[in-house]
Order: C-alpha cells, then sequence, then structure tokens
C-alpha cells in the first residue's frame, strides 16, 4: 500500500469515528415529566361504551395519538382498590407486595389493619390526632417504581401523589415520595411522614374552597338527558340516594344536599375529578414539575377516586355513570392541554389505567333474565361458626369473611389446641354448599384444586400468608356480597367486568397503535422501566410491553 493510499484510508476512518461519536447519545434519553393516571373502578369497556360522545381531546386523544392494550387484565383476587394501585406500582401482587385488601387481617393476632394506616405519623391539614392524616405507605412491602426512580437519579427526581382516596395518593407514590396529599372534608392534607407542614402553595390551594364552589353549581346531565342512549332510565330501583333526597334522579341539588353531606359530597361527583387535577395542575406549576433543574425526569401519580363512588353508588348502566366519563372526558382533555403547554407536547408521557372495574347490579341482571344473586356474607359466616361449633367445641372460630376469604381465630386455635386442618376441611365443604359459591378451597392448597387455571392463578397471587384468609370464597358469575335488592355496585372478583381494564400509554417514547395480546396489570411498572431506563420495582413479577415502546 503506497502512502497515498494509505493517508485517504486514515481519512476515511477518521470521518467515520468522528461521524459515530456524534451519532452517540450524550446522555440517557427520557421524558420530562411521568405521568400515571389511575381511574378508580374504570371498566374497560367506558373506552368504547361512550365513544362516540367523547371529544377529540381526551379518551379519544389517548386512542388515536397513543398505543391501547386492549386485554389488560388484573391477575389476581381480590380485585379492589389499595391491590390495584399497588400492583400497577409495584409490578406485582399481594403475595409479595403485602396489600391483601383495603383492609385486611394480621393472622397471627387477629388484628385488622388499614392499608395505609400508621399510628406513628400525624396528620398536616387536619388535627394532628384525626385518623384520616395518620397514613402512610408502610404497610407496602415492595418498591414501586417511583420509588426506583428515586433510587435512579439519586433521589433528584421529584415525586407526588394526588388523589382523593388516602390509599389512591399515598399507595402510588412510594416510600420515597416527596408527598402524597389526599382530600379530607373540603381541603387537601397529607402526613407528617412527608413534611413538617404543608407547602404555602397547598394551603392557598385549599383557601380557595373549590369543593364548596363547585357543588353550588348543582349536578345536572353535561347534554340534555333523552341523548343518553346508553344508560337506563334515571328513575329506576337500582341506584343509591344521596342522604336528604327522595329519589336518584337528575337535577342533583348539591348546593343544598352539602349542607347536610359536607363538604365531602363532592367525592360522590363528577366535580371530584375536576378538583384532583385542580391540584395536579398546581402541584405542576408550584413544585415546577417537568421542569427539574437536575435535567431528570419527575413523577405525578394521579388517581381520580369520583367515579368509583360514583359507581358504588348508582350502579353501572347509569345516567349519572355515563354523565361522569363525559365530563371527565372533557377533564383530561383540559388537562392534556395544560401538560402541551407546560411541559411541551411530545415531552411528557402519560399511562392511563384503572384499579379494577365493577359488576352489573345483579337485581338489574336478574330482571333482564340473565342469572345473578347476592351473597349474604354474614349470615354465611354465622352459619359456617355454628357448624363449626358442633364439630369442635367453639364459638366464633371464623372472625371475618372479609374479601371473599374466611378469616380463622388463629390464636383461639392454638390455645385451645384445635385441629386447624379439620376446621379448614369442614368450612370448605360447608361454603361449597351455599348458593351462589361456586368454589372454596384451602389458600394453600389452591394450586391443586379442581379449578380453571386462570382463577387458581389469580388466589395463588393474591394470597399472602400472613395477612390474608385460609380460604377462599369463589362466586357464580354476577354474584356479589350484599343483601337482596341492594342498590348499586360493588367489585373484588376474578371475573372480566371486574377485572378487565383500560391500558392506554400515549406521549414521549410511545408508538401509536394497539395489541390484543393479553397483557397483565402487572406489566405496567417493568414497561415504564424499559421507557425509563430504571431497575423494575424489587418485587416485579411482569414483563415490559415491548410493543407500546418506540424504542
Amino acid at each position: 500500500m503506497n502512502l497515498r493510499h494509505l493517508l485517504i484510508l486514515c481519512y476515511c476512518f477518521g470521518i467515520f469515528v468522528s461521524q459515530a461519536k456524534t451519532n452517540e447519545t450524550e446522555h440517557v434519553e427520557r421524558p420530562k415529566l411521568m405521568v400515571g393516571i389511575m381511574v378508580d373502578q374504570m371498566r374497560w369497556d367506558y373506552l368504547y361504551r361512550y365513544f362516540d360522545r367523547y371529544s377529540d381531546g381526551g379518551f379519544k386523544r389517548l386512542l388515536n395519538q397513543g398505543y391501547t392494550c386492549e386485554n389488560t387484565y388484573i391477575n389476581y383476587i381480590p380485585t379492589v382498590t389499595a391491590i390495584g394501585h399497588s400492583s400497577v406500582y409495584t409490578g406485582s401482587t399481594p403475595a409479595i407486595h403485602g396489600m391483601a385488601g383495603n383492609d385486611f387481617i394480621i393472622q397471627a393476632t387477629g388484628q385488622q389493619m388499614y392499608c395505609a394506616q400508621d399510628d406513628e405519623v400525624s396528620g398536616l391539614g387536619v388535627a394532628a390526632d384525626n385518623k384520616a392524616g395518620k397514613m402512610s405507605p408502610k404497610n407496602l412491602l415492595a418498591s414501586t417504581i417511583t420509588d426506583e426512580l428515586k433510587l435512579a437519579t439519586n433521589f433528584r427526581s421529584k415525586v407526588i401523589g394526588i388523589a382523593i382516596k388516602d390509599r389512591g395518593g399515598i399507595l402510588p407514590a412510594g416510600h420515597f415520595a416527596d408527598a402524597a396529599y389526599w382530600f379530607n372534608n373540603g381541603n387537601w392534607i397529607s402526613s407528617t411522614y412527608y413534611m413538617d407542614k404543608l407547602p404555602q402553595w397547598v394551603v392557598d390551594f385549599n383557601n380557595q374552597q373549590l369543593a364548596e364552589k363547585y357543588l353550588k353549581q348543582d349536578w345536572n346531565t353535561l347534554y340534555p338527558i333523552e341523548t343518553y342512549k346508553q344508560s337506563i332510565a334515571d328513575d329506576n330501583p337500582y341506584e343509591g340516594k344521596f342522604k336528604g333526597t327522595e329519589k336518584a334522579t337528575f337535577p342533583i341539588k348539591t348546593s343544598q344536599l352539602m349542607k347536610e353531606n359536607g363538604l365531602g359530597l363532592v367525592s360522590s361527583t363528577p366535580y371530584g375529578n375536576t378538583l384532583t387535577l385542580d391540584l395536579a395542575k398546581a402541584a405542576i406549576n408550584h413544585e415546577q414539575m417537568g421542569k427539574n433543574s437536575e435535567g431528570v425526569t419527575d413523577f405525578l401519580a394521579v388517581s381520580l377516586s369520583s367515579p368509583d363512588y360514583i359507581g358504588h353508588q348508582f350502579s353501572v348502566n347509569s345516567v349519572e355513570v355515563e354523565d361522569n366519563y363525559l365530563r371527565l372526558d372533557k377533564d383530561l382533555e383540559d388537562f392534556f392541554r395544560y401538560l402541551d403547554a407546560e411541559i411541551g407536547e411530545g415531552q411528557y408521557t402519560i399511562f392511563l389505567t384503572a384499579d379494577h372495574g365493577a359488576a352489573h347490579n345483579p337485581q338489574f341482571f336478574m330482571d333482564q333474565k340473565g342469572n345473578g344473586g347476592y351473597f349474604n356474607g354474614k349470615a354465611a359466616q354465622q352459619g359456617l361458626n355454628e357448624r363449626l361449633s358442633q364439630k369442635f367445641g367453639e364459638e366464633k372460630i371464623v372472625i371475618s369473611l372479609a374479601n371473599y376469604q374466611v378469616h380463622l381465630d388463629n390464636q383461639l386455635i392454638k390455645e385451645k389446641a384445635l385441629d386447624e386442618s379439620a376446621i379448614r376441611i369442614e368450612a370448605v365443604k360447608y361454603l361449597r354448599d351455599l348458593d351462589g359459591v361456586a368454589f372454596a378451597t384451602e389458600m394453600d392448597k389452591a394450586a391443586d384444586a379442581a379449578i380453571p387455571e386462570r382463577i387458581k392463578e389469580r388466589i395463588i397471587n393474591g394470597y399472602n400468608y400472613k395477612r390474608s384468609g385460609a380460604i377462599q370464597i369463589v362466586l357464580e358469575p354476577q354474584w356479589f356480597s350484599g343483601s337482596p335488592g341492594s342498590t348499586g355496585t360493588t367489585h373484588g372478583t376474578w371475573n372480566p367486568y371486574d377485572s378487565h381494564i383500560p391500558l392506554v400509554w400515549m406521549g414521549w417514547g410511545i408508538k401509536q397503535g394497539a395489541t390484543n395480546r393479553v397483557t397483565n396489570m402487572t406489566d405496567i411498572a417493568a414497561t415504564v422501566a424499559g421507557l425509563l431506563h430504571i431497575q423494575e420495582p424489587n418485587g416485579c413479577i411482569g414483563s415490559p410491553i415491548v410493543e407500546v415502546l418506540n424504542q
């Protein structure tokens, strides 16, 4: 090779190296702000049930610009709020993260524990000894994706959780959060777990008395009531009434009802969604979220609690539920526009999902000639205790049927040297004969039970030895715990109406599209970890949904 060719070769190699260095990423690419939105009690089909009435900028924007996972399921039971929020953000299930219910029972002692209960902290924005403020995430045994973001950025990221329900704000924000805020008697509050006193901007926000201002507007339908074709007649026997009213019909005079029901009434109206997103915008503004001087990603975890309160009271097929989602659609459109202006379109990432769904009111379902019913848990517990007393000579061996589980008095069993194995076998025999019970199985024998695999998996995932009952009760479809003729609805079972949830992604790093592949609630945290290039939470059992990521 002559000198001329050698010089040309070296020149070309130099250009190649220079270009390669130019193409290298100088830092890890991440969005400025991550926003998790949980819609409490949002069934998957609500994305489409009211689709024709949604605006282009709310739910339709998510579906048209983002990526929707059409078959996302909750892979455990019971399907309730505290577990749902914990599982989305930990990527795990009660077996690992320990959140076994909104309330659960410490099996060793029989002590009932509220999911966010922390008697060692004091409330802020309420009297220090007010139980509403004595809350923290200490009962959550696994880390959250928000915790992992904190760890990944050496605690330079800012993390805030917001929800009307304490558990909806606290559990997603995790253990290392800068703050979590929840609603109590007209004000947003927190606890000394996070800070010594409320920030001035929160005090100023509370001083606006927005809950009262919204309730003074009353609640009427957003559009003429005759256009609500996806709902049954407004005057029907399946809906619960507000205290101080004779019928559960529009217009709802919240301006008068708040005098008797208090400002907490706003939680059971669509104004609760508006109020929550008002605080979310204020947090972004005053905490400068998405504008981190360190150049790291911040995380805002928002949970919208009002759809759950409204659904419980009025049920799936009500005008009230339809109106709630039409109004929420507009609230989301406004919130997305705010993010576009403050953070920049394409500079933030959103996921929207739910903690659980909801069943049709059983009486409504039966009146349409479907099968369904009400499981009388109180009568079942009484009858079960009578049977066990006859066999084993002790009363009240069963202390609760909470979360569709049989909780035994383990202290009594130990003290009296009773045969626990025989007690469990006898209890299962009794329960299997009850109306509405499809299956009953000992928790630690569920893997070998004659139960469909999907249900067995969810029983196992939902079983925490220290916090769950000894026996799982699985009801027949369209049955839930309650008295005959009960109004409204509830949730908690494995069935698709409770476990099939929406999951839509939009913004930075997200493809446009959809998948009908089955995904799980526990995949959400793993997907966020992949998007942000951070470690998954320490109890995560989910897998990243790779189709979502524009990488």
